[in-house]
């Protein structure tokens, strides 16, 4: 395969901060690497294009230029379509200039034409974690509460704030949070959770949660099920350590099945 072409490279500085922004060529041998991997460090967005595409002409100013103004938080990749016709057919390339944009790995998001400079904005800003992302990867509970003051509809913030209140034993506040936390699985089970905090059956396996035991805790958990009082919030706890898990963990596999069994 054809290596990556000469002078493909090329760093933008962003006006007056010294920061540079990562814009470069890339080619079917580079693909992988530079923005498959690499999306798993920044989100990547890719520029199918040709030199002969008068849009695309339009068009690649306003991805640099928005691709400078985020440096370090995202990179830009430009692939000529000419040169690269297996790529684009990989990716279902049919017009151009068409826009994808990938991170961890998979495409998070596409658009196909010249839009204006205001709308490749929104797109960009949709890749690029805001202030309120930021402070509530860090995970401590003033992050988490500068997240919610900047972003009230921050559903990870809350959760997470939520989760620190519980543990602490405030659980009014934990809920006022959780029920604002909509449509998130973990939210749902940190609020049920809640219900059951004056539950000293269950204490042990709400210690094992926060301790990262989770096959402790779903052991626990399963245990309690016969209670028909209680089992629904108990189902919504299991389905929200199923969740941090991920689907196709061996103990969420495992402990599905024995919920399933178990309700019906």
């Amino acid at each position: 395969m054809p290596s990556m072409p000469t002078g493909g490279y090329s760093t933008v500085s962003k006006a007056g901060t010294g920061v540079d922004a990562v814009i470069y060529d890339v080619d079917e041998a580079q693909f992988e690497a530079r923005v498959l991997k690499g999306s798993h460090a920044v989100p990547v967005v890719v520029d199918f294009w040709a030199a002969w595409c008068g849009p695309c002409r339009q068009l690649t100013p306003a991805l640099e230029r928005a691709a400078s103004a985020r440096a370090g938080k995202v990179e830009l990749a430009k692939v000529d379509v000419d040169a690269n016709q297996r790529l684009a057919a990989l990716f279902r390339i049919q017009g151009i200039p068409a826009v994808r944009a990938f991170r961890d790995g998979r495409m998070a998001a596409e658009f196909t034409g010249a839009l204006p400079p205001s709308e490749v904005e929104r797109f960009f800003d949709s890749l690029v974690p805001s202030a309120a992302d930021e402070l509530a990867l860090s995970g401590d509970e003033a992050s988490l509460r500068r997240a919610i003051e900047l972003d009230p509809a921050h559903a990870g913030a809350r959760r997470e704030l939520a989760r620190i209140l519980l543990q602490r034993g405030e659980t009014a506040e934990a809920l006022e949070h959780l029920e604002r936390a909509t449509g998130d699985f973990v939210a749902d089970g940190l609020a049920a959770r809640a219900r059951l905090a004056d539950d000293e059956d269950l204490a042990p396996a709400f210690t094992s949660w926060d301790a990262g035991e989770p096959a402790d805790a779903l052991e626990r958990l399963q245990a309690a099920l016969p209670d028909r009082e209680r089992q629904d919030l108990i189902r919504r706890v299991m389905v929200a350590i199923f969740t941090e898990l991920g689907a196709d963990h061996p103990l969420a596999r495992e402990h599905r099945r024995r919920l399933s069994a178990a309700l019906n």
